[in-house]
């Protein structure tokens, strides 16, 4: 596992893009909230060609196409990519059909890095703690029940996320740092980001998520 520590968000923001802005990866998963945002604003400019490269989601809330809670609809106002193929997760569909559908168009791939998030409960990607969803298998599950609205949602499972050839979580702020310490002390299913691969994860965090 590499521990990467910045001051402030923004620190964070700058070195979560230009991790993804390497030439040599194909295959992206977004996160989605608002702590990826800046990010995303900075990645655009740093890779001078978006052509064949790919851009997938670890999770998406079920609502319509260009909600504004979709993680979607963030994502592709801030993040400009000309020439980039993006897949939307359908989570109009409800959650089974959507990770159904997400499924079905992500076989065959592993992906090159993928962007995640943390909880204040230590959830990644919507795998909740005590979720079913988290110990679910294959590439994509419908989620039911998450504590955070809206309940029913779709995401990436653990297995497939744990595959891809990156891993980085992106934990900023003061609210964060229980929830980070759960994670750097070791796995835990009560604080399913610390399930994530750690030969593969690179955690990006602020001196106010790290604490001193």
């Amino acid at each position: 596992m590499e521990l990467l520590r910045h001051s402030d968000a923004d620190g964070c923001a700058r070195r979560a893009a230009a991790l993804m802005a390497d030439p040599a990866l194909v295959h992206l998963a977004l996160a989605g909230g608002s702590t990826p945002r800046r990010a995303y604003e900075l990645l655009g400019a740093l890779r001078s060609d978006w052509n064949g490269v790919e851009l997938w989601y670890g999770d998406e809330r079920c609502v319509p196409e260009g909600d504004e809670a979709a993680n979607h609809t963030l994502a592709s106002r801030v993040l400009e990519a000309p020439g980039a193929g993006w897949h939307r997760i359908p989570g109009e569909l409800g959650p089974d059909a959507a990770a159904e559908a997400y499924a079905l168009e992500l076989a065959g791939v592993t992906l090159d890095l993928a962007l995640l998030g943390l909880g204040e409960d230590g959830h990644t990607a919507s795998l909740f703690p005590g979720n079913a969803a988290l110990d679910s298998q294959g590439i994509a599950v419908g989620v039911r029940g998450a504590p955070k609205p809206p309940p029913e949602r779709v995401s990436l499972t653990l297995g497939f996320l744990n595959a891809a050839g990156r891993i980085v979580l992106l934990v900023t702020g003061e609210g964060k740092r229980a929830a980070l310490a759960r994670v750097l002390a070791g796995p835990d299913p009560d604080a399913p980001a610390s399930l994530l691969e750690r030969s593969r994860l690179t955690i990006i965090a602020d001196t106010a998520a790290l604490g001193a």
